[in-house]
């Protein structure tokens, strides 16, 4: 992740005057006092998965970062501990691709993956990069034991049904909110409680459900949503589907908008159509010679004479035919709108206290003896925060 790099200290930073035989830190400032001495995390997760018509995922990963504040006079020298809700053991397993600041110490962390150690910049940074395939069993990943398909389990389910009414012209989305995501595991003593947004009590927000629509798509002519707003642009062919976050703390776990599509106007209407009420839009047509006068003697052009079986015949014929009109009209135009229906639709959401890949931080610690200029008897205070956000990441294709 080059993007890091951005987060790093400027390189016109004063080094910290370093005692004997110890190396300057470019990445920490000199002689740094804070009144309050504070230490804090920040992990947030990034979803991207796909599902298939049925909900089996195809692929799935969580892109993460942790951001570390540090505001803890002179010198302090931090442990952070991760942990996993299988155990410590599969940190290095679920985290691959790691990416670090200049300050870890990566020893530490090859011999035991999951211990960060480092002397943090002063103020906030990002600390490190991973990513995690949440469908290990896919991948063959070390994780395997703790992830799998049948285990991935989302904050929120989505369900496409198209094609239907008689007419083949609306189409179903369906949402599931679970109300369990507690998948992280507790806080470590001291850091973690019990209030909403966190690990005990994960708080789902800004759910909205995005359907691209195909360009054969005029309008919605009618737009059920049973909780929240729905909102069509048809300039952009996207429908927006937003659900407020009082209403995923409510007791009601399933929701469900229904839709029905007008496309454009067909040629049949179009024929249909005439502004002047006297049928002069239509054009009629004939391969026979133009006549001066009416045509005599030819009683099958008339509407007497031996006419008459024929036209009797005719009427019987119109009549069988139109006894299957309606199915076959709706046949029709089911296959019309088929074109019209969502190929895929796509969830955006924000989870407080919860990870996708498990993750957790067990402990937060800062080792005085190896620390300087921190003052006697200063314990910072600690904290962690998790999010997990999917930015229209989690699409189902129909």
């Amino acid at each position: 992740m080059s993007s890091l790099s951005s987060n790093f200290s400027n390189s016109n930073t004063p080094a910290l005057a370093a005692p004997p035989n110890t190396p300057a830190l470019p990445w920490r400032r000199a002689n740094v006092r804070h009144t309050s001495n504070e230490l804090y995390a920040d992990i947030v997760e990034t979803l991207s998965v796909t599902l298939a018509p049925s909900g089996r995922p195809l692929a799935a990963f969580a892109n993460g970062s942790i951001a570390f504040t540090a505001k803890v006079s002179g010198v302090p020298d931090v442990t952070l501990n991760l942990g996993s809700a299988s155990g410590k053991h599969n940190v290095g397993g679920i985290m691959e691709l790691p990416v670090f600041h200049p300050c870890v110490r990566l020893n530490r962390w090859k011999e035991r993956p999951g211990e960060l150690s480092f002397i943090p910049p002063d103020g906030r940074f990002i600390l490190a990069g991973y990513e995690v395939d949440l469908l290990p069993f896919a991948g063959g990943g070390k994780g395997a034991d703790s992830l799998g398909a049948s285990n991935l389990r989302l904050p929120v389910n989505l369900e496409m049904r198209t094609g239907l009414g008689p007419a083949g012209s609306e189409f179903e989305v369906r949402l599931q909110v679970n109300k369990a995501s507690s998948a992280s595991g507790q806080f470590a003593r001291g850091i973690g409680s019990g209030r909403t947004g966190s690990p005990g009590a994960p708080l789902l927000e800004q759910l909205t459900v995005t359907i691209p629509l195909p360009e054969d798509v005029r309008n919605l002519s009618d737009m059920r949503p049973s909780r929240g707003d729905a909102s069509f642009s048809p300039g952009e062919r996207v429908l927006e589907w937003h659900v407020p976050s009082k209403e995923l703390s409510g007791p009601v776990s399933h929701f469900g908008l229904r839709c029905t599509v007008a496309g454009s106007v067909g040629d049949d209407e179009e024929d249909r159509f005439d502004p002047s009420g006297f049928a002069f839009s239509n054009d009629y047509s004939y391969s026979e010679p133009y006549q001066s006068s009416p045509a005599e003697g030819n009683p099958t052009r008339t509407d007497g004479g031996g006419g008459g079986g024929s036209s009797s015949n005719n009427n019987s014929n119109n009549n069988s035919s139109g006894n299957g009109s309606g199915s076959e009209q709706d046949a029709k135009r089911a296959a019309q709108n088929k074109i019209l229906m969502p190929t895929s639709a796509s969830v955006s959401f924000s989870v407080k206290g919860w990870l996708a890949s498990g993750l957790k931080v067990d402990s937060i610690v800062m080792d005085a003896r190896k620390s300087r200029g921190l003052g006697e008897g200063v314990k910072p205070y600690k904290g962690v925060k998790y999010l997990t956000v999917s930015k229209g990441g989690v699409e189902i294709r129909c």
